[in-house]
């Protein structure tokens, strides 16, 4: 229980939170007039949450039964008044959730500041109160909550707030009533009009009455002669009555006295959007409901208005924002954003099970008809109806990308935000896989500057190719140039470029994609449609090559699996190529990156490497003739491993050992420039090259010529 002493109690503020409250009433900011709507939000929020509660316990509800949030303009005093019936604070609550525990948002909110965001993205981040701060020197907040004590919460932001026992106000049932002392210049929030005008512009669609306190002048007469003017009235005709009401008027008004009279005004009467008639609805109503659902301070991408009737029934609205949050993918935040209503009741805005986690930037809400309204969780992860209600969702949602996929620039803007849940939907969503797939879109070949879909590749396919051809890396650059697609490039085969990392899991479930198999360009068993002749050639040089493979095998030893003759280059002396199931060189780095990776799982996953060598290139021929002349040629041995660590390189992996590598490619410089050893072995080198065999000295400028 709390502590009865009505002494306050001072606490500073967290240090994050009174850096964002110094850069909230120190800097200029022109749309001062979101507080209210991050006000209103969090009352919202608050009533929600005791409706819950009461679905369960009613007695909850018994220390205030009416659900309302209200507005009270102090203009005598200079004080707003924003009251809510909600759930309320505790003590504990008051001094953590105001003050002394900084949210993830906070830091987040004030980098996005600074990067010159708006202001209005406040609520996004999970600080809205603090807004509360852009209009008002003081804030109070009187609270009560079923479990505690009334207490007052106050701060003028000076790093500090008070907490105190409240025994100076009314007490208010239950709930928060927060006050703003308006800073000189700002007392037009005091104003009726303002604040209808900022509700109606923001928070419209908020599911609780809003109630405004207006102050209003009525006449009152002090001399007793009304009966005798009805009277007069009755008798004449209606035009004369109307010029007559105003000269009885200009005559009395030295008998009438002004009264001030408080009414409560009810300010969003619109009924639930997703109760209306979709094609009843404008485009700026969805922007306002989302806005107001959202805390976003821009307009949506696109929506989807809907109801679902027959054996459930149930509606639902939901949105596709225009970017990604800035936690999309964090393991803290909600998992999803579609509220759940039940017959107009709200139930949670973070069940799990309504979406999938791949669709976590959908927002929107879903009101069911057929739901229980005392439902709990664990019944929730049981229920068939909600099983019903996610799939129409996902086939809904489906739907809209395909609306979005028909204007170009809208479709860029929703690719580059959410292109990454795409590809977690390929990965985890195997029911939808192949609709999520046309969705894809990829650089190639040949797509230049744009982006190609999968359907679009297959219809530049040429007769003679079978499959789809990709490859994955890195970025870009770096696999445009890649020897993996020289053979291909010949041929006229486009290759799609995959170089987001969640490319390498995504292609892994995606096997296939309108009876066309996928293949990756840089792993074992490409199959690239020669013909006889081709075949017939490459089993040659095979046979012909077979002594100097079997030789590279033997100096490379563990290193590679096997050496074979290869058919997919033909400007890059040899590439390394990785088996068919296991990773490939991308999925090898983007492993060894994982912080918390398990080392095991590499033992068994990481590549079995083969180097592929091109029997046309001159390296690889006087490579043959030179092992054929000598097999103990100690220069073959360090040009083998010169060959095996550049294809490395090319081919995407890490060098095992990259100050050998540079100790090779020194003494080659060496060689380049005819540098006897001796010359330099006063100068130790780099790399420790004991054990590297000497390179000969034999004939050593032609043997350069030859290498080149």
């Amino acid at each position: 229980m709390a502590t009865t002493t009505s002494e306050p109690e001072t606490f500073a503020f967290q240090a994050e939170i009174s850096q964002l409250m110094s850069l909230i009433i120190n800097t200029f900011y022109s749309n001062k007039e979101i507080f209210l709507r991050e006000l209103i939000s969090n009352a919202s929020d608050a009533i929600d949450k005791i409706r819950y509660e009461s679905l369960t316990d009613p007695s909850k509800l018994e220390s205030e039964k009416e659900l309302f949030i209200r507005l009270t303009p102090d203009t005598k005093n200079k004080v707003l008044e924003i009251r809510d019936s909600g759930i309320g604070m505790t003590k504990t609550d008051l001094v953590n959730n105001l003050g002394t525990i900084a949210k993830s948002g906070t830091k987040s909110f004030m980098e996005a500041l600074s990067a010159g965001a708006d202001i209005s993205m406040i609520g996004q981040f999970g600080v809205g109160f603090y807004s509360a701060y852009l209009v008002a020197d003081k804030v109070q907040v009187i609270t009560k909550h079923n479990d505690d004590e009334q207490y007052i919460w106050e701060s003028a932001a000076g790093g500090s707030f008070t907490i105190t026992l409240d025994t100076v106000n009314e007490a208010i049932g239950r709930g928060t009533i927060i006050r703003l002392f308006m800073k000189e210049d700002q007392t037009e929030y005091l104003e009726e009009k303002r604040i209808k005008d900022i509700v109606k512009k923001h928070s419209e669609f908020i599911g609780y009455p809003i109630q405004l306190v207006v102050t209003k002048e009525v006449e009152k007469e002090v001399e007793d002669e009304e009966e005798e003017a009805k009277a007069d009235d009755e008798e004449k005709p209606k035009i004369e009555e109307l010029e007559d009401e105003d000269d009885e008027k200009d005559k009395k008004k030295k008998k009438k006295v002004k009264e001030e009279k408080k009414e409560v005004e009810e300010l969003n009467k619109t009924k639930p959007l997703w109760t209306r008639n979709p094609d009843d609805i404008k485009n700026e109503e969805y922007a306002s409901f989302y806005k107001a659902l959202t805390n976003d301070w821009e307009d949506h991408l696109a929506v989807k208005h809907f109801s679902v009737e027959g054996q459930l029934e149930f509606r639902a609205i939901l949105f596709v924002p225009r970017r990604a949050p800035f936690d999309l993918f964090e393991q803290k935040r909600k998992r999803n954003n579609i509220k759940l209503y039940v017959r107009r009741v709200f139930i949670m805005d973070d069940c799990e099970e309504l979406i999938p986690e791949w669709l976590n930037f959908v927002k929107g809400i879903v009101d069911s008809e057929d739901l229980p309204l005392n439902i709990s969780r664990e019944m929730l992860q049981q229920n068939k109806i909600l099983k019903v209600i996610r799939k129409n969702l996902v086939k809904k949602v489906l739907e809209m990308f395909f609306e979005i996929a028909e204007d170009k620039e809208n479709f860029n803007k929703f690719y580059e935000a959410f292109s990454k849940n795409l590809k977690l939907g390929i990965h985890e969503d195997s029911t939808n896989r192949s609709k999520i797939a046309e969705l894809l879109r990829f650089h190639s070949t040949k797509s230049g500057e744009e982006m190609t879909s999968l359907k679009d590749y297959i219809t530049r396919m040429p007769e003679k190719q079978k499959n789809i051809y990709y490859i994955t890396g890195e970025s870009r650059p770096a696999v445009e140039h890649s020897p993996f697609l020289e053979a291909l490039k010949k041929k006229g085969f486009e290759v799609l470029y995959m170089v987001d990392p969640i490319d390498e899991y995504a292609v892994q479930q995606l096997k296939e994609f309108d009876g066309k198999k996928l293949m990756s360009v840089t792993k074992e068993g490409l199959e690239l449609e020669e013909d006889e002749d081709e075949k017939k050639a490459l089993e040659e040089e095979k046979a012909s090559f077979e002594n100097l493979t079997k030789q590279i095998k033997n100096i490379l030893g563990e290193k590679v699996e096997k050496v074979v003759v290869s058919h997919r280059i033909l400007d890059s002396p040899c590439v390394l190529v990785t088996g068919q199931y296991g990773w490939s060189a991308n999925m090898e780095r983007i492993m060894k990156a994982q912080a918390l990776r398990d080392s095991s799982m590499s033992s068994y996953m990481a590549s079995k490497k083969t180097l592929e060598i091109n029997p046309k290139h001159s390296i690889v021929r006087a490579l043959k003739q030179k092992a054929a002349e000598d097999q103990n040629d100690k220069t073959v041995k360090d040009l083998t491993y010169l060959l095996y660590e550049t294809s490395l390189l090319s081919s995407g992996f890490s060098l095992e050992d990259p100050s050998g590598f540079a100790g090779r490619i020194h003494r080659m410089i060496k060689l380049g420039l005819s540098i006897d050893d001796e010359d330099t072995s006063n100068n130790t080198d780099s790399a420790d090259t004991t054990d590297l065999p000497p390179l000969e000295d034999v004939a050593a400028s032609t043997q350069m010529e030859e290498v080149d």
